[in-house]
């Protein structure tokens, strides 16, 4: 046991010395070529929301094709919705457009599908 416990302390020594050298290996955010007035980070930003703030998508469809909020929890998609306010007031803080815009369109879809849900919901107790 004491031997596992040296080769951990000398592997992370080298890990630790090794991580120290590699300022040079920053990664850069330069100007996009192909997007005129975006950095690269920020088309990465774009890419990456797409695919978290159409990820509810599905099933707020599933819904509206069914007209029935039957396997629908509305819980999800509220708690997703206040979180991504906080996201669009972090993007304002930061000043990114990729978060800003991707979380607006989020709390959109999700406030949908809340209300879609209390919509149906209350249309399957009417009847």
């Amino acid at each position: 046991m004491a031997r596992l416990n040296s080769v951990r302390l000398a592997l992370l020594f080298v890990v630790v010395f090794t991580l120290c050298g590699c300022q040079g290996l920053v990664p850069k955010d330069p100007m996009s070529i192909l997007f005129h007035g975006f950095r690269r980070s920020e088309i990465i930003g774009f890419l990456a929301g797409l695919g978290t703030t159409f990820a509810a998508l599905p099933d707020l469809l599933a819904m509206l094709k069914r007209r029935s909020s039957v396997g629908m929890n509305p819980r999800m998609s509220a708690i997703t919705g206040l979180f991504q306010i906080g996201w669009v007031y972090y993007g304002l803080l930061i000043d990114s457009r990729p978060v800003v815009i991707w979380n607006v369109l989020g709390v959109l879809i999700n406030s949908f599908s809340v209300s879609a849900y209390f919509y149906f919901t209350r249309q399957e107790k009417t009847t």
